[in-house]
């Protein structure tokens, strides 16, 4: 079997089944087990920061209540996303990090690769333009590292029409409509939730790979791959990389 045959795997969120996610102790633990790419959400808080948070509310990560948008960058210090409902407080207190603190720790992994997904919340609340703007001026000097990721068509479209950095488009349905739209828009990168696929479909081919996601079986992956997905998102990338096949694509 050759490497080709063999999927790259994304750690979803970092190592999210065993740390808190988009946390830089799960993207760290992730990078540690040997991923090569990771994934993380941001939100744009109110001062034109942004913060690794999946939700726009503290409630789910801190149980706490808290609007993301009604925050500064500089009150994220009062802040712990150690995910009480599925830790306890065996991570408290864990400090949320920046988008900028991120890449700057990332400069220690010159391996790793990065897909930043900015949210559909932030691009609703504080508009497309204001935010891809932002979000676009703090990637641009890891433009080579880093993968613009979004359900959001149009920030998929705007980041190709403003920069040279990479984009995949996450779809919210594999349908006739969403693939004749990304053959409109040509992402790099095509993204779905595996249990959309029809089964018995191949995913379409085109100018971009394949992205699939919420998979966490090692031979499942390896299905996948053979149908001509190129990497796979899972949330233990750790387990997924004590397959022997699959741990030759590791960067530890």
């Amino acid at each position: 079997m050759t490497d080709p045959d063999i999927p790259q795997l994304v750690a979803h969120r970092g190592l999210m089944h065993s740390c808190p996610e988009n946390s830089w102790l799960s993207l760290e633990a992730a990078l540690n087990a040997g991923a090569c790419w990771l994934e993380f959400d941001v939100q744009m808080c109110r001062d034109g920061s942004f913060v690794l948070l999946h939700d726009d509310n503290l409630q789910r990560i801190s149980d706490k209540p808290g609007n993301i948008f009604e925050l500064a960058g500089t009150d994220l210090d009062r802040v712990s996303v150690h995910e009480p409902n599925r830790f306890g407080e065996r991570y408290f207190p864990l400090p949320p990090v920046t988008l900028k603190q991120t890449l700057q720790l990332l400069e220690r992994y010159p391996q790793a690769r990065v897909m930043v997904e900015i949210k559909e919340e932030s691009l609703q609340h504080w508009g497309v333009n204001t935010v891809m703007e932002k979000l676009l001026g703090c990637l641009q000097d890891y433009r080579e590292k880093c993968v613009l990721i979004s359900f959001s068509a149009d920030a998929v479209v705007w980041t190709r029409n403003n920069s040279s950095l990479q984009t995949g488009w996450v779809l919210h349905a594999y349908d006739r409509a969403h693939l004749q739209f990304a053959r409109d828009i040509e992402p790099g990168f095509l993204i779905c939730n595996y249990k959309k696929i029809p089964p018995g479909n191949d995913p379409l081919s085109g100018n971009w790979q394949w992205m699939l996601y919420d998979i966490d079986a090692p031979e499942l992956a390896m299905q996948w791959a053979a149908r001509g997905v190129q990497l796979i998102e899972t949330p233990d990338i750790a387990a997924m990389l004590r397959h022997p096949q699959l741990a030759r694509r590791s960067c530890r």
